[in-house]
């Protein structure tokens, strides 16, 4: 105990001003987190038992831990049913806020995805913004340097009337402009690179925008943190931005649905970020890891200082002290409480033994970072909350950071029965492909790509768009070099599959995986972990759980196919608002370990007469597919997923790649074999001459913009095709033609269905985006 602290009262006779009895109901009102009948009957128990009325410290903080979006109070049973055990090799690398996964006897990776949905539907730029912050801090926190950044991104269509929008929903043209230009302001800053994500536009997401962001950090084995203090007696020390008004309540905000008067009630809620602050702040910290100054780490995120001081303590079985008005502030006027749950960004709590106090100031100060010693780890069970010499909150920390598990209703929502009819094509097969690549959906993502700096710190060997920007050489997934000594290297890639998803929850989850586990695949890498954001509604609507419960299983019988790690994720409930409510979407951001980023596959064609072949099977199932959805089309029934196929194809087509016999290769996704071909032919300017495989009982034209199956096209040299097909033997595979100089010839049963003009079919895929109405 501080020498200020130990005259001051504890317990049941705490000196302070009280929340009357007949307030406290009002004051929890304030947060709109509509506690359970329960929950209020265990919080007035608790103070019962204590003797006492809660201060508004106190409830302030429960208010925050006690949210959905702090507890997973919802989630956690859905999880903890589904949880994947780690491999051996991953037992000495704990995992916190974000996974852990070995790269080799000396190096590991972090990973972590989240959400930043209900702060960017209000502020679209600052709410983007600090996303990216929060979840640098969140790998930050293992002790890792981040390396690399994701931005999976749902919006609105972008060519929507704005007059028909609600008061309160701003045009998906704007929220996509600003959040765009947020992820990229903060990365660019900051210094870390946006290397993968996604892009998705339906009418779905014009109420509620999803804006999930990833990071994948690296560090060295013996630098791993846990996010626990350690011993009794280290100090508690909080590193980084000032603290402000900003941010308070965001954690209540995340947890309900938007509304017309979200705009004003809950514009605070956003944090301001500061990357200019967040660059020093990761130097410092990874300095300090480096020369083992620091015990335990936390980042400040939900629910600020409260949330992180009490996980940082309760994991490591302490209580705490800490004095509030020792916390920097950014502007005067701030009440305990506010100082207490204030979200403000670029802040770390860091658990530090006494005699390592000195040099870690000294690192600090020469990064120009502030540096402030609010406190102390105690024995248990409490944390003992001071202000100004005053006793402002006594809680158990256990009582207050671990919330009762909710036992809410589960019911499958009914479904209209899906036939597998779909008429025939609509137009030509060249109107079709020219309509597919001219959504914004099909279109090409280079004007948004093109504002990220994917190349900074220097270690990103293949990229959205590496190479000269005449012959770029991007593929499936983003490869970055781990150290300049290893040929070892990190591939990262996304997946999500909401279309598939809105129609068959289970078979939406496992499509996400297994779109991303295709994307490492297709780039020479072998997948090893992945980290979901789980994107629902409001989870107190029966069918919403019943959609997360039927994800969640899909999900995860996947990543079991695929041999696959789940050791981090993020749930994001109450994505709805204005009478709609977004489609089940689990988002995953995929790591694979590449054997060597000098031999990456990339995804352009590279020589005219070089064989393309297609790998896997065609569905004739259209359910999701972009082609249904251009087009208006009846809903239908659902692809079969298959992530075992998945593993055995992709471990041949690494086999292949490892023998240096494929040049290039795609996954076969979005718009099918038709928009696949497209797309590597744009790269370098090349064309195709192609026949599409017969396939039993399915129509020439579905095997065009067919999306079912685990499939990639790849293209090898003539004189290695003997030996390729002897390796491919009995799977399913087809030679389909040859890359051509410029034109796109598609042909089918002994005839020219399509004799594609592919400069024309390149400029609308490229223009597409580059034009933003609403903006």
């Amino acid at each position: 105990m501080s020498p200020t602290s130990r005259n001051v009262p504890s317990g049941p006779t705490i000196p302070i001003a009280r929340i009357p009895p007949g307030e406290v109901d009002t004051v929890l009102r304030s947060y709109q987190l509509g506690f359970s009948g329960e929950e209020t009957k265990r919080l007035r128990s608790y103070f019962v038992r204590e003797g006492r009325d809660p201060t508004r410290v106190e409830i302030s903080g429960i208010a925050q831990s006690w949210s959905e979006h702090c507890s997973y109070k919802t989630s956690k049973p859905f999880l903890k049913r589904y949880v994947i055990d780690l491999p051996d090799n991953t037992r000495d690398l704990a995992s916190g806020v974000a996974g852990v996964m070995p790269i080799d006897s000396e190096w590991a990776y972090a990973l972590r995805i989240e959400s930043h949905n209900h702060p960017s539907a209000i502020e679209p730029y600052g709410g983007a913004a600090t996303g990216i912050g929060g979840i640098l801090r969140d790998v930050l926190a293992m002790g890792a340097k981040p390396v690399a950044l994701a931005d999976p991104l749902f919006f609105g269509p972008l060519h929507r009337e704005s007059t028909s929008l609600p008061t309160g929903v701003k045009h998906p043209g704007y929220l996509f402009r600003y959040v765009v230009s947020g992820i990229a302001d903060y990365g660019n800053r900051v210094g870390v690179p946006t290397v993968s994500g996604s892009l998705t536009f339906d009418e779905a997401y014009t109420y509620n925008p999803l804006v999930n962001v990833g990071c994948v950090g690296v560090l060295r084995r013996k630098n791993l943190l846990p996010n626990r203090a350690r011993h009794v007696g280290e100090k508690l020390v909080l590193v980084g931005g000032l603290t402000g008004r900003d941010g308070i309540g965001g954690v209540s905000f995340a947890s309900k649905e938007l509304t017309g008067k979200s705009e004003k009630e809950s514009r605070p809620a956003v944090q301001l970020g500061n990357p200019i602050m967040k660059e020093p702040l990761i130097h410092a910290v990874l300095e300090s890891v480096e020369q083992g100054l620091i015990s335990g780490l936390k980042d400040l995120g939900g629910g600020g200082l409260a949330t992180s001081s009490g996980e940082l303590v309760h994991a490591g079985g302490f209580g705490s002290e800490i004095h509030l008005d020792r916390v920097p502030l950014r502007e005067s006027g701030l009440e305990p409480w506010e100082i207490w749950i204030s979200e403000s960004q670029e802040r770390m709590l860091l658990s530090v033994g006494p005699a390592h106090l000195r040099r870690l100031e000294t690192i600090f100060r020469l990064h120009g970072v502030p540096f402030s010693v609010i406190g102390e780890v105690t024995p248990p069970p409490y944390e003992s909350l001071y202000y100004e010499g005053r006793l402002v909150g006594r809680l158990e920390v256990g009582f207050r950071v671990e919330p009762e598990l909710l036992d809410r209703p589960v019911r499958s929502r009914p479904r209209s029965k899906m036939s597998g009819a779909l008429l025939g094509p609509k137009g030509s097969w060249e109107e079709v492909l020219s309509a597919l690549l001219g959504t914004s959906q099909g279109a090409s993502r280079e004007p948004v790509v093109r504002l990220y700096d994917h190349e900074v710190q220097g270690n990103t060997e293949v990229g959205p768009l590496s190479g000269h920007a005449r012959t770029p050489t991007h593929s499936d997934a983003a490869v970055l070099r781990i150290h300049p000594d290893l040929k070892k290297g990190l591939a990262i890639a996304t997946g999500s599959a909401p279309f598939i998803g809105a129609l068959d929850p289970e078979t939406g989850g496992k499509a996400a995986v297994v779109e991303a586990a295709q994307n490492l695949f297709a780039s020479g890498a072998r997948p090893d972990a992945l980290t979901d954001c789980l994107n629902f509604g409001n989870p107190e609507d029966p069918e919403v759980l019943g959609d997360f419960d039927a994800s969640l299983e899909g999900l995860a019988s996947a990543a079991r196919a695929l041999g696959l790690a789940i050791p981090s994720g993020n749930v994001s409930f109450y994505n709805g608002g204005f009478g709609y409510e977004i489609p089940p979407t689990p988002v995953v951001l995929a790591v694979g370990i590449h054997p060597d980023v000098e031999r990456v596959v990339t995804t352009p064609f590279k020589r005219p007469g070089n064989v393309i072949y297609l790998l896997g099977e065609t569905s004739p199932h259209m359910g999701g597919s972009l082609y249904a959805r251009t087009f208006s089309l009846p809903e239908t029934s659902v692809p079969d997923i298959d992530p075992a196929a998945t593993r055995r194809l992709g471990e041949v087509l690494l086999g292949l790649g490892e023998r240096r016999w494929v040049e290039s290769c795609h996954d076969v996704s979005e718009g099918g074999i038709g928009v696949a071909l497209c797309e590597m032919a744009f790269g370098r300017s090349l064309g195709f001459d192609v026949t599409l495989p017969e396939l039993e009982a399915i129509p020439p034209w579905r095997g065009l913009v067919s999306e079912g199956g685990s499939r990639w096209l790849f293209e090898v040299p003539p004189s290695r095709c003997g030996a390729v097909e002897e390796m491919l033997g009995d799977l399913p595979w087809t030679r389909l033609g040859q890359v051509t100089r410029n034109v796109g010839v598609i042909r089918s049963e002994g005839r020219v269905e399509a004799r594609l003009d592919l400069m024309r079919l390149y400029r609308e895929w490229r223009d597409r985006l580059a034009s933003t109405p609403g903006a």
